[in-house]
């Protein structure tokens, strides 16, 4: 492959069941070797904060070069990725099939499976990457919950950034006390016969963030789905293993992998699809888990088997047509978010071309990261570099002049949202700052007339 060539990126599995995996000689060796490529080339220095951090780092070094670095010095550089994956998709000219076989998010990976290994990982950083147990017990104290959370409420907040390291100015979810899975079992809405897509049966994939945060996600999804004549079952066996995956708990991620493709199984035998509702768990099922277990068939089975939720009701219009009664939007104006792991999908701007699905709707689409990165931009030594990240995204959406913002991400929507506020992009622009919609499939939804 060279330099600047159109052959798509190759990934390879993660080496992670090898002891030279966490060997630390070898893994220093192997972050010299790539970041003195990344000094080299220098083109990802406006995606995240590791860039900047690494060049920095070496700028300020006594030969100006990478023999200079201490390697204790590198840690700040692997803090600040937040495995969004963009500089291996979209910037790197040196990923596999490269013979410098570049793949700096993987490689910030196995950094952290080193620390999870050594037991480094903060104690209270391990307990809110237990979204299902959290969520769980959050549905029966869910007022208490969160006022604990709402950023309202600064004695609650001020403790819970001393104990559990979140900075009190981030937005935290609420939890609901019936999580969507309830909520779809109590009362599922009656699939149209008569739309063309009729037929076609899928399995919704909850995930954690729409199952116990904000259900109308799935809400939405569901009815919209049953609206084009798609029978659907809530399946929601386990959280996905993000949040693990972010402090290098490969192991843990695995056994979440194989507990939640031996649940799909017998769904996908009959025929079903399966949906995931927030990008990063489709990207999760749809890639990462295939490379930290490629041998394992129900895995590689529900690799196949996934769709992103825009994803598969874009492909629905396309192949079979939509249930007509879509409406148009009053008031039009949509500035949309394209979150990073919708990116890293490499399924193209599918919300786009979902939300250009409504009549007359009036949209911009805004392709940049928000600045986030999951738990990551919450956490006190990161909240203002996600709001410098994100600025460029909320300076463009209070200047958009548009009544909604969405993003197919859900924190990065709430990030979006409280970026406007936080650095008064909307009262500088001299314009009322539009109002967040937590999904693109919501005003899918609206259309239709099914928001209720």
């Amino acid at each position: 492959m060279s330099e600047g060539g159109l052959a798509a990126p190759s990934r390879h599995p993660l080496d992670w069941r090898n002891p030279d995996f966490y060997d630390e000689a070898k893994l220093d060796a192997e972050l010299r070797r790539v970041f003195d490529i990344c000094h080299g080339c220098r083109r990802c220095f406006n995606l995240c904060d590791s860039f900047p951090r690494l060049f920095d780092l070496i700028d300020a070094a006594p030969t100006g070069e990478l023999d200079s670095v201490e390697s204790k010095d590198f840690k700040p550089v692997v803090d600040a990725c937040t495995l969004c994956d963009m500089c291996y998709m979209t910037k790197c000219p040196y990923v596999p099939p490269h013979e410098f076989n570049l793949d700096f998010p993987h490689l910030m990976l196995r950094y952290r499976a080193v620390e999870a290994k050594k037991g480094e990982v903060k104690f209270a950083d391990r307990e809110l990457a237990k979204t299902d147990r959290n969520g769980a017990l959050a549905a029966y104290v869910a007022p208490l919950a969160n006022f604990a959370t709402d950023c309202a409420h600064k004695t609650a907040r001020a403790l819970l950034e001393k104990a559990a390291g979140l900075d009190r100015r981030a937005f935290l979810p609420s939890y609901q006390s019936k999580s969507f899975a309830a909520q779809e079992k109590a009362s599922s809405p009656e699939v149209n016969r008569e739309a063309p897509a009729f037929g076609r049966k899928a399995v919704i994939y909850a995930t954690c963030y729409a199952n116990y945060n904000e259900p109308a996600i799935g809400l939405s999804a569901s009815a919209v789905l049953a609206r084009n004549g798609v029978e659907t079952e809530v399946v929601y066996p386990h959280c996905c293993g993000m949040p693990l995956l972010e402090q290098g708990a490969i192991e843990e991620v695995a056994d979440a992998a194989r507990t939640v493709a031996s649940a799909m199984k017998p769904w996908i035998d009959k025929g079903y699809d399966v949906i995931a509702l927030v990008p990063s768990c489709a990207l999760m099922l749809k890639t990462e888990w295939p490379l930290i277990l490629p041998e394992d068939e129900d895995v590689k089975r529900l690799s196949k088997a996934t769709y992103d939720i825009s994803e598969y009701i874009v492909a629905i219009a396309r192949k079979e047509g939509l249930a007509p009664g879509l409406s148009a939007l009053e008031p039009r104006g949509v500035a949309l978010h394209v979150s990073c792991h919708s990116r890293a999908q490499n399924m193209g701007q599918k919300a786009r071309e979902l939300l250009k699905l409504i009549p007359g709707v009036d949209l911009q689409v805004i392709e940049r990261c928000s600045g986030h990165g999951g738990a990551w931009g919450c956490k006190t030594p990161n909240f203002e570099t996600a709001l410098k990240v994100g600025a460029p995204v909320a300076r463009q959406a209070a200047q958009s002049g548009k009544a909604v913002i969405t993003s197919e991400c859900p924190l990065a929507g709430h990030h979006i949202a409280q970026g406007m506020a936080l650095l008064g992009e909307g009262d500088k622009a001299g314009k009322a700052a539009p109002q967040l919609v937590i999904h693109p499939i919501q005003l899918i939804a609206k259309a239709y007339g099914l928001e209720a």
